[in-house]
């Protein structure tokens, strides 16, 4: 198996000496040295399985910018320092499934290392993949911070819609959605989350109560050893969503924050990703912003 694209040299952008950023803190990795950190980043440059417009296989270089520029201090947890860059997956040509395969290869080896994976995408369809390797050995639950439940049939491969559907198909013990918009999804598709056990929780009951929305959430993984969590940035408001399919009704980055905030700190959680962020459909780097900001958020209640 080749190695990881080797990553970007970070650097922090303020000229204050005690504006410690992510840029001044995080660090290349290699799979052999992930063990020292408690979080590593990987990119996933892809977006060949979008159903609509594509962007997202730009993602994890505007991701890594953004963050770049962000400060470390947490008023609740203080700064954030153990954290390191593995660089991009290499992916292959080929079909979304040849792709799929060739990730989730990845992915598992990432999934060994005692560090949290922190995958920064890409297009949704690679969660699929990001997860797959959790089932092999433990009851495994996803949140999936998401406008949409991504459960479509896969009908002739998989696409961006389907990843919860395949996981399903390959074992997922439990699922629950937080955002999900009404009129954005089929009555099929919702009743096959539910004949499952799964939760969905509306973007109007997530902010105004973020923490009873993770509870519901929470809930219905209860039975589940390890948690992974999603989030499709598509879960915010149209004027922060620079993303394939943007949509009114949606979060604020503020209670995106909050809900990341109170699941990265379940003891379970075993991995991390943003998926959808579409640098070239954003304007003015709104939602890049907020989607490293998320990932920053991510880390300090994983560190809480």
């Amino acid at each position: 198996m080749s190695s990881f694209i080797d990553p970007p040299t970070w650097s922090g952008t303020s000229s204050d000496p005690v504006d410690e950023q992510f840029g001044d803190v995080v660090t290349a990795t290699t799979l052999e040295e992930a063990d020292s950190f408690d979080a590593v980043l990987v990119g996933e440059p892809y977006d060949g399985a979008v159903i609509s417009r594509t962007g997202a296989a730009a993602g994890p270089r505007a991701l890594r910018e953004s963050l770049s520029g962000v400060k470390t201090h947490h008023f609740g947890s203080g700064p954030i320092r153990s954290v390191a860059d593995l660089g991009d997956m290499p992916i292959p040509d080929g079909s979304v499934a040849d792709v799929q395969r060739a990730v989730r290869e990845r992915a598992a080896a990432v999934h060994e290392r005692e560090a949290l994976p922190v995958f920064l995408g890409g297009d949704n369809s690679l969660t699929y993949p990001n997860v797959a390797p959790l089932l092999e050995d433990a009851s495994v639950g996803v949140v999936n911070i998401d406008a949409h439940l991504d459960v479509r049939e896969t009908g002739d491969g998989p696409t961006s819609g389907t990843p919860y559907r395949q996981l399903h198909e390959a074992g997922l013990d439990g699922y629950a959605c937080l955002g999900a918009r009404h009129f954005e999804t089929s009555t099929a598709y919702h009743e096959f989350v539910r004949e499952r056990g799964g939760a969905v929780v509306t973007a109007t009951e997530a902010a105004t109560d973020p923490a009873d929305a993770v509870d519901r959430a929470l809930s219905a993984l209860e039975g589940v050893d390890r948690l992974y969590c999603s989030v499709d940035i598509d879960v915010l408001d149209a004027p922060y969503c620079g993303v394939s399919a943007p949509t009114p009704g949606g979060l604020l980055p503020r209670e995106l924050f909050d809900l990341v905030s109170r699941i990265a700190a379940d003891d379970r959680l075993a991995g991390f990703e943003v998926v959808e962020c579409a640098p070239p459909l954003d304007e003015g780097g709104r939602t890049v912003d907020a989607a490293s900001r998320t990932v920053a958020h991510a880390l300090a209640g994983w560190a809480a």
